[in-house]
């Protein structure tokens, strides 16, 4: 006979293939959070960028001319 019985060669191969599926698992989701991070730091920077550019481009405030009073002074 065999050293390993059958049921313990198909045990190793789950082990093994649960082990592959968990590592899996983990590079997928830290491929996950440097993708999310890398679009929240685009993100942050196309948003400084814009508000730079706004407040360069805004024009300059016009006067406001005082409000007329609705009420007249003659009696």
């Amino acid at each position: 006979m065999t050293d390993h019985p059958k049921g313990r060669d198909q045990g190793d191969a789950q082990s093994k293939k649960t082990q592959k599926a968990a590592h899996d698992a983990k590079e997928a989701w830290a491929l996950y959070e440097s993708e999310a991070r890398a679009v929240r730091e685009k993100t942050a920077r196309l948003k400084a960028l814009r508000l730079a550019k706004e407040a360069t481009d805004q024009p300059a405030p016009e006067k406001k001319k005082p409000a007329r009073s609705k009420t007249t002074l003659a009696g």
